[in-house]
């Protein structure tokens, strides 16, 4: 059976855990301890009310972060309110999905790309280069599930690099980063093999990845890769000259 977007959601959490869960009434606050929006923004598991909204903003100011909400498909009348309290939408996010043996039909060359953890002093180079820093890298260690960074060379170079975890069966790619003078040579495609290959090795039955819609080049790679938009989500997060003193 085809994994639910709920799925996905639970699959994104479990491998880029964020560093504390606070469960707050209706919502769960999350600690990103630097790590970026998907492991700070706080989410709806219950029924709230426009009082919730105005606790959960506070809570978030308390842990030393921004007021954000992530947005998952069916939450519309979230999306609406937090709207009218002047939040804007950030980071609309796809999420591409696949059998695993879509991307294991084809072996990957010999000495194009390796699963290595924990990650070489030049993958960490490469995030960084990116943006992917310490924080993010601390994000990939605490992930208490099989995982893996995957190593890309081109002509005996270092030339891209990923981290992939497994959750549920489904392998979930994440930092996937190509620096800019190896890009469009078919980098990517190794990377996402290669990270198949590893998945399917240790028992994955699926691959999927999380893709900003901003990010043309990285939606067509998994297109071209025969993966499919199976859902959505996105932030909204309260400017600070909106917030309240």
């Amino acid at each position: 059976m085809t994994p639910t977007v709920q799925t996905l959601y639970a699959v994104t959490e479990a491998t880029w855990p964020p560093a504390d869960r606070t469960p707050a009434g209706p919502w769960m606050l999350r600690n990103g301890a630097g790590g970026g929006k998907r492991v700070s923004a706080a989410t709806a598991e219950a029924d709230w009310t426009d009082d919730d909204l105005a606790a959960a903003e506070t809570a978030m100011r308390m842990l030393g972060q921004d007021a954000l909400f992530m947005i998952r498909e069916g939450e519309e009348a979230l999306d609406t309110a937090l709207a009218a309290r002047g939040y804007q939408v950030i980071d609309p996010v796809n999420l591409w999905l696949c059998p695993v043996d879509h991307l294991t039909d084809v072996q990957v060359p010999r000495v194009t790309a390796f699963a290595i953890w924990e990650p070489l002093a030049i993958m960490r180079d490469i995030w960084a280069a990116g943006g992917i820093g310490a924080d993010r890298i601390a994000v990939m260690d605490r992930a208490e599930v099989p995982k893996t960074g995957i190593l890309g060379r081109i002509t005996d170079k270092p030339a891209g690099t990923a981290y992939c975890a497994i959750h549920d069966g489904i392998a979930m790619v994440h930092a996937l980063e190509i620096p800019p003078a190896h890009r469009r040579k078919g980098m990517g495609v190794w990377l996402m093999r290669q990270a198949a290959h590893w998945a399917k090795a240790n028992g994955a039955d699926w691959m999927s990845v999380l893709c900003t819609q901003r990010n043309v080049g990285a939606n067509g790679l998994y297109a071209s890769l025969g993966m499919q938009i199976v859902g959505r989500y996105h932030y909204r997060i309260l400017p600070k000259t909106s917030e309240p003193e």
